[in-house]
């Protein structure tokens, strides 16, 4: 028992010590300035995007601060943009939406509160863009206050402002991630490489779709490259490596429906199913 006090003393402690620091951060940020803001995260759900699912939601909850606990503020602006990360499609920041006081609802501590909602499909239509996967949506907040003062991630960084409960690093990074939600429809290509030159000898990779397998393979010379479809409608589809004779001269490469390596193996690849291990995006809509 003794052991169990002293415990639950101690995270006690580290508790109260900690809203404690977290309290002094604001405070000393608000009176270092003649007037100053914070725009603490209260809630943020579904990041990153599911490329996949172009309803995939993002949502934020951002909770304002000031000398005035809120009577400063005179409005929220919010900034759009977006990270083509393999370069020439990125979109620089653009004003979206300007939240008045009065556009606001009132948090549990008694401060303007803003709930942004966005999909994914809703982010791309917003900045005119064709999202692929490993890219990113950034949405900024800028806090103005009734001074003409604005507080954002320029002048109010949010590790100075951080802490486990005053988190208000204002600019928040969606990236675009890829779960398939079953198979991938689209058009594949396969580069395989034989190092001697004389074929796989009875190696090849297995694709079976529906329960139908298609074996593709280097019936003699040092490479091969073919193209293949799934189907829409297709319900299981597989991927997988047979062995051969002469494993250690194999090697290939699997390109998937965005153009993108999917996977590549070899020489001496992995034998069996490799589907899992499959990095796969869709096609930019």
């Amino acid at each position: 028992m003794k052991k169990i006090s002293v415990f639950i003393l101690a995270l006690s402690t580290t508790f109260f010590i900690s809203c404690e620091t977290d309290d002094k951060v604001v405070d000393q940020v608000l009176n270092d300035y003649t007037v100053g803001a914070v725009l603490r995260t209260r809630n943020q759900e579904g990041n990153p995007f599911n490329a996949f699912v172009p309803g995939s939601v993002w949502t934020v909850t951002v909770e304002e601060q000031d000398a005035e606990f809120g009577g400063l503020l005179q409005s929220i602006q919010l900034y759009a943009s977006y990270t083509d990360n393999a370069g020439g499609n990125s979109v620089p920041e653009q004003l979206i939406e300007t939240y008045l006081p009065s556009d606001l609802t009132t948090s549990s501590r008694g401060l303007p509160e803003l709930t942004y909602t966005t999909t994914l499909e809703e982010s791309a239509t917003l900045l005119g863009v064709n999202y692929k996967g490993a890219d990113v949506f950034s949405y900024r907040f800028e806090v103005t206050l009734t001074d003409g003062s604005t507080w954002s991630n320029l002048n109010g960084n949010g590790n100075v402002l951080g802490g486990s409960y005053f988190n208000s690093p204002y600019k928040y990074d969606i990236t675009i991630a890829c779960f398939p939600t079953g198979p991938v429809a689209g058009d594949y290509t396969l580069d395989m490489q034989d190092s001697f030159g004389d074929g796989w000898n009875g190696a090849s990779v297995r694709v079976t779709v529906d329960g139908v397998a298609t074996d593709y393979t280097i019936d003699d010379g040092l490479t091969n490259s073919v193209s293949f479809s799934i189907p829409d409608n297709t319900t299981t589809a597989t991927f997988e490596y047979v062995s051969g004779d002469w494993d250690s001269e194999v090697t290939f490469q699997l390109f998937g429906p965005d153009g993108n390596l999917a996977y590549s193996d070899g020489p001496s690849p992995f034998i069996g199913d490799f589907t899992s291990e499959l990095s796969l995006c869709p096609p930019s809509p």
